[in-house]
């Protein structure tokens, strides 16, 4: 793995420093994490406003797939 130093203020890393501390991880694997959570929601907003912008022609086919889909069984 290559090291990069990045340049944050003296609060900022503090703060980082501290919560990498309290979660038990280095303060990289904290920035991490955090960026891949911001990603994340990020993907499921995008998703979210998709979802609220689908029309008509889109709920009739998942209606049609729906009933294809349920052949009667039960519990499998």
């Amino acid at each position: 793995m290559t090291m990069t130093t990045i340049k944050v203020s003296a609060e900022l890393r503090d703060r980082i420093n501290e919560d990498a501390r309290e979660r038990g991880v280095t303060a990289a694997g904290l920035i991490e994490q955090l960026l891949d959570a911001h990603e994340r929601r990020q993907r499921m907003e995008a998703f979210g406003r998709a979802f609220r912008g689908a029309d008509a022609s889109y709920w009739d086919e998942l209606r049609s797939w729906d009933v294809t889909l349920d052949d009667g069984a039960s519990g499998e």
